[in-house]
């Protein structure tokens, strides 16, 4: 497999920071406030985004919004071309997301084919009253007609070029780089 080199940095820590208050104010705008809310992250750097985004509306508004996590590997229409072993995580919803309003949360959508599988693992958790994407990077190359109802940034791409949102939590420091395949 080809060696991802850093091509360029999107955005520092504080960019990030904007971009994510900014989400969290749309979210609540296109919501009409809190009520019957969930923010759902995917996982993996999807959860960290989403905590953050609970933290934010959370002392926007005065309200924590119920806040879950999803995990989609057995729902991947590429599974077994993964790995032998995938790695699986967990699935936590904090209520049941029938009739709730689900702002689902990436870092990065590409293909479409992760929010796919997103959809489907929901739907086998209930039927919410609406579903909503928000991501950080939109860097276009849709393989399925889904598209981010709320977008950070939109990064037009190459196919040898990877987007990386990198998290505190997770990789130690906040960021977004475009990174290349070596050939």
């Amino acid at each position: 497999m080809a060696e991802l080199r850093e091509k360029a940095k999107l955005m520092n820590a504080q960019d990030l920071n904007r971009v994510i208050r900014r989400i969290a104010h749309e979210m609540v705008e296109r919501n009409k406030g809190t009520d019957r809310m969930i923010l759902v992250g995917i996982h993996r750097r999807g959860v960290y985004i989403a905590r953050r985004l609970q933290k934010l509306v959370e002392d926007a508004e005065g309200v924590k919004v119920p806040c879950g996590e999803l995990d989609i590997t057995l729902y991947r229409d590429d599974l077994t071309t993964l790995s032998e072993q995938p790695i699986v995580h967990s699935t936590r919803m904090p209520e049941d997301i029938c009739g709730k309003h689900i702002f689902l949360v990436d870092d990065v959508i590409f293909t479409g084919r992760t929010v796919r599988a997103a959809l489907e693992a929901l739907v086998d958790l209930g039927r919410p009253q609406s579903v909503q994407l928000a991501v950080i990077v939109d860097r276009g190359h849709r393989e399925l007609p889904i598209h981010a109802d709320i977008c950070g940034r939109n990064v037009p791409t190459s196919k040898n070029e990877v987007i990386e949102v990198r998290v505190e939590e997770l990789d130690g420091k906040d960021e977004v780089v475009i990174c290349e395949r070596d050939a």
